[in-house]
Formats: structure tokens, C-alpha cells, sequence
């Protein structure tokens, strides 16, 4: 285990409906590079990943968004598939917690539809990201500046396409959180 990132504290919010790779794949990067990181949910217990159309696996919340404070984590990460993030945008806490994240120029790292949280939370005016190609509209009329990229990275925030641009996308998601936190940027 790498101690990088070891005095920091890591919060990867999801729900229902997540696109396992996505949360998996920064998960273990997290923790090999020594970060702290608690899943995060709108409810307790367990929630159901995906495999792209099919179950995968369940995963543990380690806290509920209710308790969960934003000021006792160092970085946010979103992942991605589609029930995941159009169920968090449809809540406002959900909305909330990634704002106050944005607001205080931490780290966040988004990947395929999880800027639509990002949207619904109004920080993305300005900054260059990119994301799943068929919400590329969404960012642009968000007023963010979409590109087709593997990973991009705008004053912390780190955004990538799919799945397949996970090793890149975790690389650069350690690297700006070892870094710390950014100027407001929206």
C-alpha cells in the first residue's frame, strides 16, 4: 500500500444503480494509495451495483448522507451509470453535499453521467470536463465546456467517459486530491 494518500478522507457518494467498475476501480485505487474513503448513501445497508444492463454486486454504505458532514472529508467521488446519478440529482441533500464540496474547492472526480450531479448543483459554468457522450448537451446547456477526452482535469475537478478510461481517470483523481483543495473555480 502506497502511503500518498494517507492523511486524507475520501467520500464516494452513491446509491442504487451505480456502474460497478466506476465505484469499484476508484475505491481500491483510494485505499491503495492510503486514503480513508466511506461510501456514502441516501439510504443505509447495502447498495446494488451494476455491470453496464445487469445486477453486480452489492456494496456497504458506510454512512448515510444525513449524517455525513462534507467537512470531515478531504475529496468527493461520483460515479457513474444511469440510475446512480439521475436518483441523486433528484435529491436535494445529494445536491447539497456535492456544492458544498465545490465550494470549497476540494477535489471532486465525476465519471460517465455523474456530471449530471454536478449540474443540478450549478458548478460547472465555466470549468472544461468531459463525460458519457450522450449527456454532453446537458453540460454544455449547463454551461460547461464538454470535450471527448479520456480524463480531464479542470482546478480539481477530474472528469472521465466510461469505464474504460478508469486507470487514467483514478491516476488523475489521486493526483488532485494529493494536492489538496483548488480555488473556486465557478
Amino acid at each position: 500500500m502506497s502511503a500518498e494518500l494517507s492523511s486524507k478522507k475520501v467520500a464516494i457518494l452513491a446509491t442504487d444503480g451505480f456502474e460497478q467498475s466506476e465505484l469499484e476501480g476508484p475505491l481500491n485505487a483510494l485505499r491503495d494509495a492510503g486514503a480513508e474513503v466511506e461510501i456514502v448513501s441516501i439510504r443505509p445497508g447495502e447498495i446494488q451495483g451494476m455491470n453496464h444492463a445487469d445486477k453486480g454486486s452489492k456494496f456497504e454504505v458506510d454512512i448515510v448522507l444525513s449524517d455525513a458532514k462534507p467537512s470531515d472529508y478531504d475529496a468527493l467521488v461520483l460515479p457513474g451509470g444511469l440510475m446512480n446519478p439521475d436518483e441523486l440529482r433528484s435529491t436535494p441533500a445529494a445536491v447539497a453535499f456535492v456544492r458544498d464540496f465545490a465550494d470549497e474547492g476540494k477535489p471532486i472526480a465525476a465519471i460517465c453521467h455523474a456530471p449530471w450531479l454536478l449540474i443540478e448543483a450549478d458548478v460547472i459554468r465555466g470549468r472544461r470536463l468531459t463525460s458519457w457522450p450522450a449527456i454532453q448537451t446537458d453540460v454544455r446547456n449547463a454551461g460547461g465546456d464538454w470535450v471527448d477526452e479520456e480524463v480531464v482535469v479542470d482546478q480539481g475537478l477530474v472528469t472521465s467517459r466510461k469505464p474504460d478510461d478508469i486507470p487514467a481517470f483514478n491516476r488523475k483523481m489521486i493526483e488532485e486530491i494529493a494536492e489538496g483543495k483548488h480555488a473556486v473555480a465557478y
